[in-house]
C-alpha cells in the first residue's frame, strides 16, 4: 500500500502540563508493544491519537527530541486480523517515529509482507544481531542510527530476539540470529571507540525478564555490560515503575544503568530526558488518558482515515455470539482452564479420535480478557487471532514429561484438567500425573494442541519429534467461535474452574 501521509498543523496544546527541557537535554520518547491497539482498550487507557497528542507536546517543549517504537507494533486487535498491518505500518510516519525494531509478531504473516510495508516507513529500522542479507528484508535494516545533539552524538542501536522457538521457521527464512548477548555490548564498545559517539543506548526486543529461561534477557546483557547507557526494553510486557529498583540494574563495572518499559498497548508512554552534558538520565511515564481527548480529536485527517477502518472492526465487535458467566482475565487459571478443555472437546469432534489424553495450549495465545456478559464475534477474534490450527499428536511419555518440565520452569502453562504437575522454587518439575496417574515414559499418549507448539513454538521442542495424527485445516479461532456459539444455542454459559493445573510447591 503506498504510504499515506497526513499533512497537519500540530495540536500543541496542553492538557497535561509537562516541563520544558533546556536544549542541551535529548527528549527520548519510548513505546513498546503496542500490539495493534489503535483505540483506546477497554479500560479507558491507550489510543493512538492520543499518543500522538503526547508526542506532539513533548517535540514542542523541546525541538531535540527522538521517538523510538521497540517492536511488536502489530498483532493483537482486529485492525492486525482484519487489514495486516495496512493501519498501524501507515501511522509510523504519521505519528513521526525516527527509529523502530521488530518484535517477533512482526513476523506473523512472513518477511514478504513485512518488508513490503517497511518499504513505505521513513523511520530507520535497527537491528544489529540479525543478518537478513538472505531474506526479503536485505538493505532495509540497519544496525544503528546516531542522532547528533549540538556537540554530543548519541546512537540507538538494535537487539532483537531469538527467533528460534518463538517465530515459525517459515515466517523467517533465511535470518540468521546473532548472539544477543554477544552482539550488544560489542555493538556499544564500536560506537564508542570507532564512531567516537558519547552515549549508546539499546533498543531491545528480548525481555526485561526471560519467558525461557535458558534465553538471554535485558538484565543479564546489563550485567555483563562495560560500554552501553541505557536500554529501552520491551517484549516482556513489564511495567518498570520509574525509580524503583527495577529501573536501573549494575553494569559489569558497578555503574547503574537505566532501563525502562511500559508494559503493553500502548498505555503508557516513556520518557527519558538525557542530560547531554552530565549524562544523567531522568525516566518517566505519561497515562495514555482521556486527558488527552481534546488534542487527540483535533487530527481531524487521522481521525477520518481511520474511521473507514474502523467502520470494519466494530462490525465485527458489535455481533453477540454468547454470554460470559464472569470476567476472566487472559493469563488467569481459570481463562487457560476453559481454552483447554475446550480445545479438547472440539479436537475430539473435529478429528474423530475419540482417544485423545489430555491438551496442551499455550497461556500467551489468549491475547485478551473475556468479559462478563455478553461475549461478541469480536472478543473471540481478537482473543485468538493466530492462523494456528489445531493438531492431534502422539507423543510418547518420555516426550510429555519434557514438555511439563519446559511448562513449569517458566512458571506453567494451560493444560486440560487430565494434566497436573508441581514444581518447586527453582522451576524444576516435582511431579506430573494424567488422569491421576504417573505418566509412563514407555506409553504413548495421542495430545490435542496447535501447530505452533507442534512446530516448537514456545521452545516446546519435545513436541517437534511426535507423530501427527491430525492436522486440520482452519484457523482454530474460527471453531472457538463456533464453540461459544453453540453454548450459547444450548443455553450454557461461558466459564470455568479456578483450580491451578500447573502449580508451584514448597
Amino acid at each position: 500500500m503506498a504510504k499515506i501521509r497526513f499533512f497537519l498543523v500540530l495540536c500543541l496544546c496542553a492538557l497535561v502540563s509537562i516541563p520544558a527541557l533546556r536544549a542541551d537535554h535529548l527528549t527520548i520518547i519510548a513505546v513498546n508493544d503496542t500490539h495493534s491497539q489503535i483505540d483506546p482498550t477497554s479500560d479507558g487507557l491507550g489510543g493512538v491519537a492520543r499518543r500522538r497528542a503526547i508526542y506532539d507536546q513533548l517535540r514542542a517543549q523541546n525541538p531535540n527530541t527522538v521517538l523510538i517504537h521497540a517492536g511488536d507494533a502489530v498483532q493483537g486487535t482486529l485492525y492486525f486480523s482484519l487489514y495486516k498491518g495496512e493501519v498501524e505500518y501507515a501511522l509510523m510516519d504519521t505519528l513521526g517515529y525516527d527509529a523502530i525494531i521488530m518484535g517477533n509478531h512482526e513476523f506473523d504473516n512472513g518477511m514478504e509482507q513485512l518488508a513490503a510495508h517497511y518499504r513505505n516507513v521513513d523511520a530507520v529500522k535497527l537491528s544489529a544481531n540479525y543478518d537478513v542479507s538472505m531474506t526479503p528484508l536485505d538493505g532495509l535494516l540497519q544496525p544503528y542510527w546516531i542522532k547528533a545533539g549540538g556537540d554530543k552524538r548519541v546512537a540507538f542501536f538494535g537487539i532483537n530476539v531469538n527467533p528460534a522457538g518463538l517465530i515459525a521457521d517459515s515466517n523467517c527464512k533465511g535470518l540468521r540470529y546473532l548472539s544477543a548477548p554477544d552482539v550488544a555490548d560489542a555493538t556499544a564498545k564500536y560506537l564508542k571507540e570507532v564512531q567516537k559517539v558519547d552515549y549508546a543506548i539499546m533498543v531491545s526486543h528480548i525481555g526485561y525478564s526471560s519467558y525461557e529461561p535458558t534465553e538471554p534477557n535485558d538484565t543479564l546483557i546489563i550485567g555483563h555490560s562495560h560500554y552501553i547507557d541505557m536500554v529501552i526494553s520491551s517484549h516482556s510486557h513489564t511495567t518498570i515503575k520509574p525509580g524503583s529498583d527495577w529501573s536501573r540494574i549494575a553494569n559489569a563495572d558497578g555503574k547503574l544503568i537505566p532501563i525502562g518499559q511500559n508494559g503493553k498497548s500502548g498505555k503508557l508512554v516513556a520518557t527519558y530526558d538525557l542530560d547531554l552534558e552530565t549524562g544523567d538520565i531522568r525516566y518517566s511515564h505519561i497515562t495514555v488518558d482521556s486527558n488527552w481527548d481534546e488534542a487527540a480529536s483535533r487530527y481531524t485527517a487521522m481521525n477520518e482515515w481511520l474511521a473507514g477502518y474502523r467502520h470494519g472492526v466494530d462490525s465485527i465487535m458489535a455481533n453477540p455470539v454468547g454470554t460470559s458467566a464472569r470476567f476472566m482475565k487472559n493469563s488467569s487459571d481459570a481463562m487457560q482452564n476453559w481454552v483447554s478443555d475446550m480445545t479438547m472437546e472440539v479436537i475430539k469432534e473435529l478429528s474423530g479420535i475419540k482417544n485423545i489424553d489430555c491438551a496442551i495450549m499455550n497461556k500467551g495465545g489468549i491475547r485478551v480478557d473475556m468479559p462478563k456478559g455478553i461475549v461478541t464475534e469480536g472478543v473471540i477474534g481478537s482473543m485468538f487471532p493466530f492462523d494456528n490450527r489445531f493438531v492431534v499428536l502422539e507423543m510418547p511419555g518420555s516426550e510429555l514429561i519434557e514438555s511439563l518440565k519446559l511448562m513449569c520452569a517458566r512458571g506453567g502453562d494451560a493444560v486440560s484438567k487430565e494434566l497436573r504437575a508441581t514444581y518447586n522454587e527453582k522451576g524444576e518439575m516435582t511431579k506430573a500425573t494424567l488422569k491421576g496417574k504417573k505418566i509412563n515414559p514407555n506409553k504413548i499418549y495421542n495430545v490435542a494442541t496447535i501447530d505452533y507448539l507442534a512446530n516448537g513454538g514456545d521452545y516446546m521442542e519435545p513436541m517437534t519429534r511426535c507423530k501427527r495424527l491430525f492436522v486440520d485445516t482452519q484457523k482454530y479461532g474460527n471453531h472457538v467461535l463456533n464453540y461459544v456459539k453453540r453454548l450459547q444455542a444450548q443455553g450454557k454459559l461461558i466459564d470455568a474452574s479456578n483450580e491451578v493445573r500447573i502449580e508451584k510447591k514448597k
